[in-house]
């Protein structure tokens, strides 16, 4: 028992009785004990001890009162009262409950500001005050300037025990290029339930790639009245740009990764097996040994060996030698922006590449599969383990996967990333806490924020709080992903969607003319015209049905124009509960903040309030690869049947054969319309969906098929 209590007071009058195994970790020890011991060292023949071996138990305790200069009967009762009282304190301190949040009062402004002008209106609190208002610990937050900061994954540990909180996800419909403002809708949702109706609420988002951020979708952090906050500042980087080097982490763990593959190729081109095996087990110290990662290769390749004087001709080459196929190679590098001129690249033309020339691309950073393994893992070690699995190639030898792992990369990756796991803490225009982590697209990834930030929101919340969490694009797109691949890993399921429309996608769904980015919009956009709001509420009601695939109710929310009028807001809302919606609100959150959302927090909170079936999946991962790819294009978009081109069928039976087929499905896809052709608006009939090939993001852990031209 005794190695079981927080505070252990020792009284037994025998000397050193207690051992530093007995005590609990943390403990306070309170040793009582007075006795002398045989000491040939002192000059009285003895020493005095207590009944607690010191010099073990200080090692385990957090306090441990000392002897000589022990402690009597009132001085015992004094220190636990003491104690008691501090871990009183502590306690409140740290158990979830309702937050003691500072707001941010906001004065809006018509017509609505730039908004950078907003953001630069508000003075946002210091990070350190936002983490203790929402019950994290000093040292749980690491300051990155005066506004943001990353948050340690200790908390998980530290309210393992604490209920979490309702679960919402935010999606929309088909998009037109311009956005509907699905962002702008979590913010304003976030702020409403935090402000107006005065429950704990996290909003959960991934970070910006600078890619689109300076192009016309924008930073993809809100906007107007509803934002995230700083945007723009001198002395630190924004939400929308740097923020603390995450996706600047991904870049050079990417590249580095990339950097090995074609290393290994030419050092394996211009050395024999032996030079080879010498250069990757070097004499130290006049000895080789083989690091833990060359001991899972070894393993990899049941060779039952760890002394590398040991191994044969035979296996020294199949250890050494990764003989990559380099037409194989699906590793590419990459850099956050958008830089036409290096989508296709030749390199090697160095003349100390020994004329060991191909082509390759840079991609844009956030594609990475380091990036959709970092909105994923769960835990450092789960980030280590999956970067380890990444295939980037396949070897001559065998048509077998060459991974991060073989290449002996997969620790030096995750020195690279240990701090960009840590979810990045901002906050909201109000002042409602944001984590804002992990940014992978959603037509070419799974397109959610991270696994971890969700998980520690939930936790901070508590069981009456909200966590509202963002699905890129359309249900179609992120929201599928969001259940068949993320709620699928992380065991999380959510309490209610939120579907944002706008008027303006409806129209284009209904027969409007084409939305162009950077153009005008035409006139039929900005007058009331009911019949294309009508024809258009078809894929409105289309995304109702997706997102009731997965059993969770749905609130529409309409992100109001100033040019949408009553009448076409009362179509949407007719056609809208005939398909099944719980409600469906009118939304001015971005010209009003906080307040603009208050009808669509109270109905998002009812709608949480429902009981809910078993967490339904739209296929099980053990069907063939084949039959989950037809699952979700019948299902979700629609389609009459799927194309396998050669390739594709090519490849499924390789990553069959490979051991893969298991993973779950991650469609790249247009998000533009529910079928592969984005011109096709409304919702789409008739149509075959064509896979023209199909990849494998093994440590990501999804396949992920090519839909089209995408």
């Amino acid at each position: 028992k005794v190695s079981e209590g927080d505070i252990v007071v020792v009284a037994v009058g025998k000397a050193e009785m207690v051992r530093g195994s007995w005590i609990k970790k943390g403990a306070v020890v309170i040793d009582c004990g007075i006795n002398h011991i045989p000491d040939e060292s002192k000059v009285s023949g003895q020493r005095m001890v207590g009944d607690v071996k010191f010099e073990e138990a200080r090692e385990v305790a957090s306090f441990i009162t000392p002897v000589p200069g022990g402690v009597g009967p009132m001085t015992v009762a004094m220190l636990m009262e003491n104690t008691v009282e501090c871990a009183k304190k502590f306690l409140a301190q740290v158990k979830t409950g309702t937050w003691e949040l500072t707001h941010l009062k906001i004065e809006p402004k018509q017509p609505v500001p730039c908004d950078i002008e907003i953001s630069r209106s508000q003075k946002p609190k210091p990070i350190e005050v936002l983490g203790r208002e929402v019950g994290l610990l000093p040292s749980e937050v690491e300051a990155y300037g005066h506004g943001k900061g990353k948050v340690s994954l200790c908390v998980l540990n530290r309210l393992r025990n604490e209920p979490s909180g309702k679960y919402v996800v935010v999606t929309g419909i088909t998009p037109t290029p311009l956005g509907e403002g699905k962002s702008t809708t979590t913010m304003g949702l976030a702020q409403a339930l935090s402000g107006q109706l005065h429950v704990n609420t996290f909003a959960c988002v991934r970070q910006p790639s600078q890619g689109p951020t300076f192009g016309i979708k924008g930073g993809a952090a809100g906007g107007g009245y509803s934002q995230v906050i700083p945007m723009e500042e001198s002395r630190r980087p924004p939400a929308s740009l740097h923020l603390t080097g995450d996706i600047h982490a991904i870049t050079a763990s990417n590249n580095l990764l990339a950097a090995a593959i074609d290393a290994r190729i030419f050092h394996e081109s211009t050395q024999t097996d032996k030079a080879l095996f010498a250069r990757l087990v070097p004499l130290q110290k006049g000895s080789r040994a083989f690091s833990p990662i060359q001991q899972a290769r070894l393993k990899k390749l049941k060779i039952d060996k760890s002394d590398p004087n040991t191994l044969t001709d035979e296996e020294i080459k199949r250890f050494a030698r990764l003989d990559i196929d380099p037409n194989s190679i699906t590793w590419n590098r990459v850099m956050d922006t958008n830089d036409r001129f290096l989508r296709k690249i030749t390199i090697g033309k160095a003349p100390t590449e020994n004329g060991m020339v191909r082509e390759t691309q840079f991609d844009i950073a956030v594609s990475s599969e380091i990036m959709a393994i970092l909105a994923l893992a769960t835990s450092l070690g789960d980030m280590r383990e999956r970067l380890a699995r990444m295939v980037v190639a396949t070897s001559r030898i065998g048509g077998e996967p060459v991974t991060a792992e073989d290449l002996g990369v997969s620790g030096a990756l995750t020195v690279l990333m240990k701090e960009a796991i840590k979810p990045n803490l901002m906050q909201t225009l109000e002042g409602s806490p944001v984590f804002v982590h992990a940014g992978p697209f959603a037509n070419i990834a799974h397109g959610n924020s991270s696994v971890l930030a969700d998980k520690i929101a939930l936790k901070l919340v508590g069981e009456q709080g909200f966590v509202v969490t963002e699905a890129g694009f359309g249900s179609d797109i992120g929201m599928e992903k969001f259940f068949n691949i993320k709620c699928r890993l992380s065991g999380l399921y959510p309490d209610a969607a939120v579907l944002v429309v706008t008027v303006r996608a409806l129209k284009m769904h209904g027969g409007g003319p084409t939305v162009t980015a950077g153009q005008p919009l035409p006139e039929e956009y900005t007058k009331e015209n009911l019949e294309l709001v009508k024809n258009g509420c078809c894929n409105l009601n289309k995304h109702i049905e997706i997102i009731r695939l997965f059993g969770v109710p749905v609130v529409v929310a309409v992100n109001m124009f100033t040019t949408d009028t009553d009448a076409e807001l009362n179509v949407v809302r007719e056609l809208a509960l005939a398909a099944g919606a719980s409600d469906v609100v009118c939304c001015t959150h971005w010209a009003e903040g906080g307040k603009g959302g208050r009808a669509l927090a109270e109905a998002v909170r009812q709608a949480a309030q429902q009981s809910l079936p078993a967490p339904s999946f739209l296929y099980d991962v053990q069907l063939p690869v084949e039959e989950k790819i037809r699952v979700i294009a019948q299902k979700v978009y629609g389609a009459d049947d799927i194309c396998l081109s050669e390739e594709a069928r090519r490849k499924i039976e390789l990553y069959t054969k490979q051991g893969f087929a298991g993973l779950p499905i991650c469609m790249a896809k247009t998000h533009l319309s529910l079928s592969h052709q984005p011109e096709l608006k409304g919702v789409p009939k008739g149509f075959v969906l064509p896979i023209r090939d199909v990849r494998a993001s093994v440590g990501a852990g999804f396949l992920y098929p090519l839909v089209g031209t995408v």
